[in-house]
């Protein structure tokens, strides 16, 4: 039997048994069985825009790093400002590849002393992507300094609450997380099992992401339940919420062969690091920063009702100039919207472009990302 042969082995998540109890319907992703649907994803879609999702993503990496020193290794690898990072703070940062190509999008805390990992847990709480997570490590591991120890929490789960209701239902078993602004964590208890929470997510609503022992998921998960506002989502609306906020998704919208100039998050590489550089691919990011990059992550929205898919030729006249990283019709507008890369002398808003799907040339233009408001609750925002 040839490797080819050998059937890729699908892991199942804490919450796999709770899931088929709640009627998810599962498929593979990123290794895992994992709940693509309940009731529908348009109902669900709209549902978290209106009420309070509960997504598993238990597939992430959830990584803690300790040591002296490990703001400043992070930062040869990340392009972020993790120096700054003060005590409870997040930063969504990229994992840069020796030629600043993009191996993954991440997000990065500075613990507390008090948090819900062990008390060795370390100084950073790191969230890596289901799909590249094993790259990850293996990566970090070979970068990080001698001195550092990275530990993968593989029986922590992540549960995400999101929605404009997610922090007045939270707020009732986890009293003091309507404290937390967005990019905030702190240790909290919830259904008496021991919580980092964290005003973070991937719909662009208002919400949370949970970190809790797997063993005590099934727990939290109903607890979360119980709630009137809150109902189970699968993995087919959080695609359609995070695509309406403008939010990329790694191996589609992002990978190694795409610097953070070109993936138009500018955002994610602050002034400091510009100015100093010293993580890979600095001296071309860099230099793509100041006077831009040959191509561009744009958003589309697209004339008609049919959606355009990932992998759809982007056209100006008979000229191609890109090509559809993600695509769908959003459940909010009610009009295809769809995310890819252009040539930037074509990525400037409202250039009209065409769209090749099924052979058919559809009419778009290029629009403001995102296409739904974000809600995020930010300082001073209250």
């Amino acid at each position: 039997m040839s490797d080819e042969d050998v059937p890729e082995t699908i892991e199942t998540l804490p919450l796999d048994s709770w899931h088929r109890a709640q009627g998810g319907r599962m498929v593979a992703f990123a290794g895992y069985h994992m709940p693509i649907q309940y009731d529908g994803i348009i109902a669900e879609h709209l549902w978290t825009r209106e009420n309070a999702g509960l997504f598993d993503v238990s597939h992430m990496g959830q990584l803690t790093l300790a040591g002296e020193g490990a703001d400043a290794a992070l930062e040869t690898i990340l392009p972020g400002d993790i120096k700054g990072l003060g005590e409870g703070k997040m930063r969504y940062s990229l994992l840069l590849g020796e030629t600043g190509g993009i191996l993954d999008d991440l997000m990065v805390t500075r613990l507390p002393a008090a948090n819900a990992f062990d008390e060795a847990a370390g100084d950073f709480y790191i969230v890596v992507n289901g799909a590249t997570k094993w790259d990850d490590i293996a990566y970090l591991h070979e970068q990080l300094p001698e001195g550092l120890t990275l530990n993968h929490h593989g029986d922590q789960a992540l549960l995400a609450l999101q929605g404009p209701k997610a922090v007045d239902a939270l707020a009732r078993l986890a009293p003091g997380v309507a404290d937390l602004f967005f990019m905030e964590a702190g240790a909290f208890t919830i259904a008496g099992v021991s919580a980092w929470v964290s005003r973070s997510g991937y719909t662009g609503e208002d919400g949370y992401e949970i970190s809790i022992p797997a063993a005590d998921a099934e727990a939290v998960a109903a607890a979360l339940l119980a709630l009137p506002e809150v109902k189970p989502i699968g993995l087919g609306a959080r695609d359609s919420l995070r695509l309406e906020a403008g939010l990329p998704l790694y191996g589609h919208d992002l990978d190694e062969k795409i610097d953070p100039a070109t993936a138009a998050l500018g955002f994610a590489v602050p002034k400091r690091r510009r100015a100093e550089g010293g993580f890979p691919g600095a001296e071309q990011t860099i230099g793509f920063f100041k006077d831009g990059p040959p191509a561009k992550r744009i958003g589309l929205t697209i004339e008609g009702r049919q959606p355009a898919r990932e992998g759809a030729t982007i056209y100006d006249g008979d000229v191609a100039v890109g090509t559809i990283t993600s695509g769908g019709f959003s459940p909010s507008l009610q009009v295809p919207i769809a995310m890819g890369y252009v040539s930037t002398d074509r990525a400037a808003l409202g250039t009209a472009l065409e769209v090749d799907v099924r052979g058919k040339r559809l009419a778009a233009t290029v629009s403001a990302m995102p296409f739904v408001s974000q809600n995020y609750v930010r300082k001073g925002a209250k």
